[in-house]
């Protein structure tokens, strides 16, 4: 990270004060309404009216209790590391280069932080991914698992690690959404969007290093690896080859994928098959029989029978929907 934005980040703010000052326990009205129970960060304490998306330095010198958050965060590391605890019983120290996703299922606490250890954290309404998630290619498996992550909804995941330390177009694009955001463009909902979807692509391409540095974390990382497998290899894809490349037995994967996503190795494979048939419909001038060839189908008919049990349509008539 450039010094001049790093300095910038480094300063001590009016609330880190308080804490070197001897305060050992966080303002808690700072961050929500509520009084008592539970620790709920509130992102209409932290975002201006009509902003989808705001950042903070992570507050130093001060324990953060467990608490859940109304919104997803994006905590990036720029320099030393964090300890959190996340879920009640996971402990994840996040270290320079480090992104951690959180969605709103999620708990965390957050050990004090020292001088050097500085994070910014992005506020994020979940509407704000709608622009970045339409960047990516449209009904994408792995695109529609991240989704369902970042929304809080019924997901393996309640939050997603990524060590992009040597990775330098992910470093990138962290800040240049830190500067967009810190200048105040007036564009900057529609510019950091953008970028997001950016950002969220090359999560996408290195799908295998997410969650990889936690080791009770198996299922997901077999999950992301044979998602990443369909993603690329669905012409020619079988469960038999990515169930080698992972060195687990084939029933091992099946079971593993329908009681996560509740959809086994063929379904998923068929699934991506069709997103893949229908994105070449209206991008492309393929013939219909072209396509069906190139997405891996050598059965006309069962090609046909598949793709209107799914979208209630034949091809021909999708693609003339789209004129």
């Amino acid at each position: 990270m450039r010094k001049e934005l790093l300095d910038r980040l480094k300063k001590i703010t009016p609330e880190e004060e308080q804490y070197l000052g001897g305060r050992d326990q966080v303002r808690t009205e700072f961050y929500t309404e509520a009084m008592g129970g539970q620790f709920i960060v509130d992102s209409s304490k932290l975002l201006d009216k009509g902003r989808l998306i705001e950042l903070r330095p992570h507050t130093r010198f001060v324990h953060f209790p467990k608490h859940s958050h109304n919104y997803v965060e994006l905590v990036y590391m720029c320099s030393g590391m964090t300890t959190h605890i996340l879920n009640g019983n996971e402990t994840l120290v996040l270290n320079e280069g480090d992104l951690l996703f959180l969605n709103q299922n999620a708990t965390q606490e957050i050990l004090p932080a020292g001088e050097e250890d500085i994070a910014v954290n992005f506020v994020i309404l979940p509407e704000f991914f709608n622009v970045s998630f339409s960047m990516m290619q449209e009904e994408n498996v792995l695109r529609d698992f991240l989704l369902s992550t970042l929304s809080g909804g019924d997901s393996l995941l309640s939050f997603l690690h990524f060590s992009a330390k040597d990775i330098l177009p992910v470093q990138n694009l962290l800040e240049n959404m830190i500067w967009t955001i810190y200048d105040k463009h007036p564009a900057t909902n529609t510019i950091v969007q953008t970028t997001m979807g950016l950002l969220l692509m090359n999560l996408s391409a290195f799908a295998e290093n997410i969650n990889k540095g936690l080791p009770e974390r198996y299922d997901e990382n077999m999950i992301f690896k044979v998602l990443k497998y369909i993603e690329t290899g669905y012409k020619y894809g079988t469960l038999a080859e990515i169930s080698a490349e992972i060195n687990e037995p084939a029933y091992f994967v099946s079971r593993l994928l329908k009681k996560h996503l509740n959809k086994n190795f063929k379904e998923l494979l068929q699934e991506r098959k069709l997103q893949q048939a229908v994105f070449l419909l209206k991008q492309s001038t393929l013939t219909v029989e072209k396509i069906m060839a190139a997405v891996g189908y050598d059965n006309s008919s069962y090609f046909h029978r598949k793709f209107r049990e799914k979208y209630g349509m034949s091809p021909g008539e999708y693609r003339r929907t789209m004129v």
